[in-house]
């Protein structure tokens, strides 16, 4: 199960997002997006876990709890496709 952390700290790790959510299970992967300009985290990322029992649960817990001063916004990923596209107007 892919799931959207979302409300990040700035100062938060792919190390720490992993070990948040192995509290309740496995986790395969867990990624911090970085700003490909300013290397600088944006305060977002997912999490791999291989047991969607276990996602479910990590999202009931996790999805508004304060950790370093945010309120998480936790849920099931959306594939890419399914979002819709954002028009930041023509690129100069």
């Amino acid at each position: 199960m892919n799931i959207y952390v979302g409300n990040l700290s700035y100062g938060m790790t792919d190390s720490a997002l992993e070990a948040l959510f192995t509290q309740f299970g496995s986790v395969s992967e867990s990624k911090i997006i970085i700003d490909r300009e300013t290397g600088r985290s944006k305060g977002f990322g997912f999490v791999e876990m291989s047991n969607n029992k276990e996602g479910e649960e990590a999202i009931r817990q996790l999805n508004g709890k304060e950790i370093e001063g945010r309120g998480l916004r936790v849920n099931e990923a959306k594939p890419q496709a399914e979002r819709p596209r954002r028009n930041s107007g023509p690129r100069y």
